[in-house]
């Protein structure tokens, strides 16, 4: 797996507190409209809607507020506009980081993004500096014990899968965007188990990196991560195992 997605894994396992929680909440319900006025309001038909919408249940978004917001994205119920926007940028050594934001306010993301390049040892980019570095694909998480690991790649990989990548106690599966679904509901067919499923970036290559860079590109995805116009930050940086597990231990 990826530096990134341990980073991800590790944090969700964590927890968060209630006022970490709400914050959590807004984003998703953000993504939940957008997704839905750019595809439609049916999550069958709207892959991006369909993710939204896993990732609003994962964190215990109530349905009522998910309902809400995809009727919002579709019109049948007023609110702010909500845009999207991106930036790139460098963190600390070299790694690629790709900016998200769902924004009511264009101006108050661009300041805060760049403060927290900044802040951090980073430096924004211009537009399409590392853009490039990144692909979109599916990406599905699978607990190790849910079946052997061979298996699980043969009903992915007969789904449409292209990869699966194995980490300390999960798999990650890696789709084309458009076998996101065929992949989840083949391996759900069998009994297998999924704790996550997303359309994501992923990197074409990553840059490994330890010690010191390690925790100061972990503090610059961690600051980007907590704005609230942020919706999702995707960087190439691959961390080992044991580095990882000392940074938070």
């Amino acid at each position: 797996m990826s530096g990134h997605s341990k980073w991800a894994t590790i944090k969700r396992k964590k927890g968060a507190n209630d006022a970490a929680r709400a914050k959590a909440w807004s984003k998703l319900l953000r993504f939940v409209e957008v997704a839905a006025r750019e595809g439609g309001g049916d999550p069958e038909g709207n892959p991006t809607l369909a993710t939204a919408i896993a990732k609003a249940k994962g964190a215990s978004v109530p349905k009522d507020n998910i309902d809400r917001a995809i009727k919002r994205g579709t019109g049948e119920l007023q609110g702010e506009s909500v845009e999207e926007t991106s930036y790139e940028g460098y963190g600390p050594g070299g790694v690629a980081v790709l900016v998200q934001c769902l924004t009511t306010n264009r101006n108050r993301a661009a300041q805060d993004v760049r403060s927290a390049f900044n802040g951090s040892g980073g430096k924004l980019a211009e537009p399409g500096a590392v853009a490039w570095m990144f692909e979109p694909k599916g990406v599905l998480v699978v607990a190790a014990g849910s079946a052997g690991e061979d298996d699980i790649f043969l009903i992915a990989a007969d789904a449409g899968a292209e990869d699966l990548r194995s980490g300390e106690d999960s798999f990650e599966i890696v789709t084309p965007p458009d076998a996101l679904t065929p992949v989840r509901q083949a391996l759900e067919a069998e009994g297998i188990a999924i704790e996550s499923y997303e359309l994501t970036q992923v990197p074409k290559t990553t840059i490994e990196i330890d010690g010191s860079e390690a925790k100061k590109v972990l503090n610059l995805i961690d600051a980007l991560e907590e704005l609230d116009d942020v919706a999702e930050v995707y960087a190439n940086f691959d961390i080992s195992d044991e580095v990882m597990a000392s940074l938070v231990s």
